[in-house]
């Protein structure tokens, strides 16, 4: 089986949805109305999906308090100090600055204007083809 997407309950689907488009180079593969407003977004491989959307039966989770190693998005970079200065002139903001692992990968978190950690990576050995 090949995991189709993973979704996220968020406070303001539409404008995230709009903003990992515009900074992350996500696209918009659906869209819906009301209630939800559920928005399906793209990597820019298309081959991962995430799915924001906003249902009022549960409560948004308070990303901003859950520690990101708990829940994060993770984005390959080529260049994750450049992405990172990107994306927080875009209104994201880092929660543990550039690291370099064992095996020589490189790691950035960050938050979302919405509190939902990123991480930014670039692998020494490619993980997918």
């Amino acid at each position: 089986m090949k995991i189709e997407h993973f979704a996220l309950q968020v406070p303001d689907p539409i404008t995230m949805a709009d903003w990992y488009a515009k900074h992350l180079g996500c696209s918009i593969a659906r869209a819906g109305g009301e209630p939800a407003h559920m928005r399906f977004l793209k990597d820019s491989s298309g081959s991962v999906m995430v799915e924001l959307y906003r249902n009022p039966k549960v409560a948004v989770p308070d990303y901003a308090t859950m520690d990101p190693l708990l829940i994060h998005l993770a984005f390959l970079s080529n260049r994750p100090a450049d992405d990172r200065d990107r994306l927080v002139a875009a209104g994201a903001r880092v929660v543990d600055d550039l690291v370099t692992t064992p095996l020589g990968d490189q790691l950035i978190m960050l938050r979302d204007p919405w509190h939902v950690a990123l991480q930014l990576v670039h692998r020494a050995a490619p993980m997918l083809a």
